[in-house]
């Protein structure tokens, strides 16, 4: 692809590293950007850089907030004995937009994955384990992808859990073996945390 402008070049190169953003989609939005007022690019370059300054992680669920104690965690409304426990935080917006779920939320940060290099200590397991400890919580929720590695993050999990007083279940399998939370439908979703049901440890 030839560039008239080194500028374009370097701005179409930026885009290009987002996901699922080629070089053409990624000339198509630098072009629009070129044909707006350059106050509207400078909203969207500071609303970036605002962005990414100034997000935090909750420190209670590991989701992304605007606080250090993000506004589910801060919900009186919520149920905190129930905790849904999720790979990643798109998961958590997969499930808030089902309506149907009024507990809390605890991000892993992806699952284990020996291939990938992914132990359970480079997941937020360890913290899980002490909000079951200190926080009351009387059931967890796994609500993982359905996947080989998934699988063996709830077997993990829930054997570090088996001397504590909590019950542990899983999304009912309305969701396809291999699929993954954010692209399930919200009704599908929706019914498969309503269907959950409990995990059991298969000790042979």
């Amino acid at each position: 692809m030839n560039f008239s402008s080194k500028l374009i070049e370097e701005a179409v190169e930026a885009f290009a590293t987002l996901p699922s953003i080629g070089k053409k989609t990624a000339l198509r939005l630098v072009l629009h950007l070129i044909k707006q007022e350059a106050e509207i690019s400078e909203q969207f370059a500071d609303a970036i850089l605002r962005m990414r300054k100034n997000i935090k992680e909750c420190k209670k669920c590991h989701n992304i907030s605007d606080h250090d104690i993000c506004s589910i965690c801060k919900d009186p409304k919520r149920d905190a004995s129930v905790v849904c426990v999720v790979e990643t935080i798109r998961d958590v917006m997969a499930i808030e937009d089902t309506g149907q779920f009024r507990g809390l939320y605890h991000v892993l940060g992806g699952v284990i994955s020996p291939i990938e290099g992914i132990g359970p200590t480079e997941l937020n397991i360890e913290s899980l384990k002490e909000r079951v400890q200190k926080d009351g919580v009387k059931e967890l929720i796994m609500a993982i992808s359905p996947t080989i590695e998934g699988d063996t993050t709830i077997f993990y999990i829930t054997k570090q859990l088996k001397e504590l007083d909590v019950k542990v279940s899983t999304i009912a399998r309305g969701i396809s073996f291999g699929g993954e939370l954010e692209y399930a439908d919200e009704l599908t979703l929706g019914r498969s945390i309503i269907a959950r049901t409990p995990y059991r440890l298969n000790n042979g």
